[in-house]
């Protein structure tokens, strides 16, 4: 019980340093940076997910309990095949739980810009929710946009 509370916790772990895509976050790479602006409005906006990181932490720690849960089935041989069994499946899932512990709601965020360019964006969902007909902008710089009210 205390290795599951302890998976539990990695896990946990890992879900609270995931990195943030929201609009309003950025990386301390990305102050100091030009950005170019343009104007537009939302013509819509799409719930979506991000999907969870994957690092080995989570197989890891999923196989370390895998291996323990499955030596203690057995004896011998069988316990040695339970053991490798329990490795590979706590692994796994691990991993998945992992992922899913990390997923992340998101917005698919259409706007229409002054120019009559089309473009959408995803980036994280946050409170400043946004609705067709908002006048937003859209930062863009080395590669990323985001998108902001305006």
């Amino acid at each position: 019980m205390k290795i599951a509370l302890m998976a539990l916790s990695t896990v946990a772990l890992l879900a609270g340093c995931a990195s943030s895509k929201s609009g309003d976050v950025y990386t301390r790479e990305q102050a100091r940076y030009e950005q170019t602006v343009r104007i537009g409005v939302v013509e819509s906006v799409r719930e979506v997910q991000l999907e969870g990181t994957r690092s080995p932490v989570g197989g890891l720690a999923g196989a370390a309990i895998g291996g323990l849960a499955g030596s203690t089935v057995g004896g011998g041989k069988g316990a040695a095949i339970a053991t490798v069994i329990g490795v590979v499946a706590g692994g796994l899932l691990g991993g998945n739980i992992e992922e899913g512990a990390t997923r992340k709601p998101a917005l698919e965020i259409t706007v229409r810009l002054d120019s009559g360019q089309m473009l959408s964006i995803v980036q994280e969902a946050h409170a400043a929710e946004f609705r067709s007909g908002d006048r937003v902008r859209i930062l863009s710089g080395r590669g990323e946009s985001r998108v902001s009210r305006y």
